[in-house]
């Protein structure tokens, strides 16, 4: 899950600049997704991602390092670009239900990037998914999420990134 992991600490450390919905707001008077979610964020979380799972995959082959999630490129892209899609579509319906930036929204707040990289995989890597995942290595992902999320987001409030730690 690292290459999902990533890319939203990294959206957050090296994003600002042009937010993705250009400051345009829906017909609710709701920014589209607010000026949090910027290009520069999302591209480099983006690739943030792709090179931790790329990292992992050259661990993994030239050091034998067997205990690493047997990974590809596609899949590699594929979870690093569905996590921060996630948080684009949670953002968008946070949007909606009239919450603003930086308000908790539990349970959708910890697994929105989860649920987008699964879904990006599941479309275009389906094999991968059934190969990779089974019952145990779902449950860890559901108990370590909501934990590591927590554990970054009080990081990012610390140094300075994150307006609220949560």
């Amino acid at each position: 899950m690292l290459p999902a992991y990533i890319p939203n600490p990294a959206a957050a450390l090296f994003g600002g600049g042009t937010p993705i919905d250009m400051g345009r707001s829906c017909r609710d008077g709701y920014r589209v997704f607010g000026d949090g979610k910027t290009w520069r964020g999302l591209i480099l979380g983006v690739l943030a991602g792709i090179l931790t799972g790329l990292v992992m995959i050259w661990a993994r082959e030239f050091y034998g390092l067997s205990f690493l999630p047997s990974l590809t490129p596609l899949v590699v892209f594929l979870l690093s670009l569905g996590a921060l899609l996630g948080d684009l579509v949670k953002s968008y319906f946070k949007r909606r239900l009239g919450k603003s930036p930086g308000d908790k929204w539990p349970v959708a707040d910890q697994y929105d990037l989860v649920a987008g990289a699964f879904l990006m995989v599941a479309l275009f890597d389906p094999a991968w998914i059934m190969g990779a995942l089974n019952a145990w290595i779902l449950l860890t992902i559901l108990i370590v999420t909501p934990v590591l999320h927590r554990f970054v987001n009080y990081i990012g409030f610390w140094v300075g990134v994150k307006k609220v730690p949560w």
